[in-house]
């Protein structure tokens, strides 16, 4: 196979791609939302269906109906052959705030060279423009290896069924390569390489007081105030410098080597196109670190909500009942995630303020991060691959969001990573708008087209 082939054999079946592209797309498979779990199954029905039609034997798989299943399925091949497992997800982060999505999100809408739909990059548009090349792929006759394939309906809420499947699964899923689309490429546009991802916990705390909300005159200076009270325990959280405050957090983390660090700062951070696309300059986490490493080689806590209290039109004068945050931890290699949990536990029972209870619910994702070699045969034959993409050649990233069940996967079956995707900050993936251009929809297309052939 070569890339004049799979244009050809794109162009030439472009409306049929995309309009099975489509027809995905307008599953509203929300995996975290239970209301949904009828529009998930209904997702992995249709996959299954079209993986049928590639040759696969396919089987959805649960261990509890009330959550979406698995799509587990496999495409054997020669006896020498390698085995490559592919892993995505079907679903996808909830559409909230709606009034901001300028079309309905689960209707695909094509606008300047970009399709407009939830799910349209982050996952459903990567795996499935992976498995469109391999569909060229087999349609020329192109030499493969056998072809496992896992899609959960949790990925976004924290791959539960996945989790608790993945052992009593291991030997179905054994393979030699473990291939990943759900990751981005380099800022600047070059395809990239994944060689690290960090690991994430995520959890709510909550802290309780009186046992109705208050009226703040009569009871201001007397009753502790949990809504106060929650902005000072999150503050606790980090230095005046932007480190992190809990003591312990930090135990084991492993600077990146020279040549990562090399690697990772070749093509430099440009702070002014940071703040061009997401309207802040990059001057979050510890000061005096460079943006690159505090992005991907080292931990972070984030606040990704806070919450108590009125909050409508005008005013409210009260002290609320109770106030909770919704906190999220990304965690470097050689990080336990069960060491971690334990110190964020101590530090809030150390600093719930006095007069409120406490309650640390919700937790979630406890998968470490991990780093790859940046010279395995795997990675040589997509760097040789994807060189051909980009006059300047492929990239190395560490990136510093997640995918939690790549390390468990990559233990239980014995496969190594290879993680190579097509996302750009302008998708806006979790966001409203979230978008995929065709053009990123082709590259992905032909990388599937490529690597499947020179993995066989």
């Amino acid at each position: 196979m070569d890339k004049e082939t799979l244009d050809a054999w794109f162009a030439a079946h472009r409306a049929a791609i995309l309009a099975d592209y489509h027809a995905l797309l307008r599953f509203p498979s929300i995996g975290a939302d239970p209301a949904r779990l009828g529009d998930c199954k209904a997702c992995a029905e249709w996959i299954r269906a079209f993986l049928d039609t590639l040759g696969f034997s396919v089987d959805l798989v649960s261990g509890d109906p009330a959550k979406p299943p698995l799509v587990v399925a496999e495409r054997p091949a020669r006896e020498a052959a390698r085995t490559v497992l592919l892993y995505g997800h079907y679903d996808v982060q909830p559409v909230d705030p709606l009034d901001q999505w300028e079309t309905p999100p689960f209707e695909p809408t094509e606008r300047d060279g970009r399709v407009y739909a939830r799910g349209a990059q982050d996952d459903k548009g990567q795996w499935f423009a992976l498995l469109q090349g391999l569909k060229a792929a087999i349609a020329c006759g192109a030499d493969l290896p056998a072809i496992k394939i896992v899609l959960e309906g949790q990925e976004e809420s924290g791959s539960g069924v996945l989790a608790d499947l993945a052992y009593d699964l291991r030997k179905r899923l054994a393979a030699d390569v473990l291939l990943v689309a759900d990751t981005g490429k380099e800022a600047s546009g070059r395809p990239a390489i994944v060689a690290g991802l960090r690991g994430v916990i995520h959890f709510t705390v909550t802290l309780r007081g009186p046992k109705y909300d208050l009226h703040s005159g009569q009871h201001g200076g007397l009753a502790p105030n949990p809504a106060q009270g929650i902005a000072a325990l999150v503050a606790t959280l980090h230095n005046p410098d932007g480190s992190i405050a809990v003591e312990g957090f930090c135990d084991g983390i492993v600077d990146p080597t020279e040549a990562e660090f090399a690697l990772a700062t070749e093509g430099g951070f440009d702070e002014n196109a940071y703040f061009e696309e997401v309207g802040v300059y990059p001057v979050g986490g510890e000061r005096g670190v460079p943006a690159i490493v505090r992005n991907a080689f080292r931990p972070t806590i984030e606040v990704n909500g806070i919450h108590g209290g009125y909050g409508g039109p005008g005013s409210k004068t009260v002290i609320p009942t109770h106030a909770f945050a919704k906190l999220s931890c990304r965690l470097v290699p050689d990080q336990s995630p069960q060491h971690v949990w334990e110190c964020l536990r101590a530090h809030f029972e150390r600093h719930c303020p006095r007069g409120l209870s406490l309650e640390l619910t919700e937790v979630t994702g406890n998968e470490p991060g991990f780093r790859l070699p940046i010279d395995s045969p795997v990675t040589r034959i997509a760097r040789d691959i994807l060189d051909t993409f980009d006059p300047r050649g492929a990239a190395f990233t560490w990136e510093g969001a997640s995918i939690p069940i790549v390390a468990r996967l990559r233990d239980l079956t014995g496969a190594a990573p290879l993680l190579v995707g097509f996302g750009m900050q302008e998708d806006r993936i979790h966001c409203p708008n979230e978008s995929f251009s065709l053009a990123q929809f082709q590259e992905a297309f032909r990388w599937g087209g490529l690597i499947f052939p020179a993995l066989a």
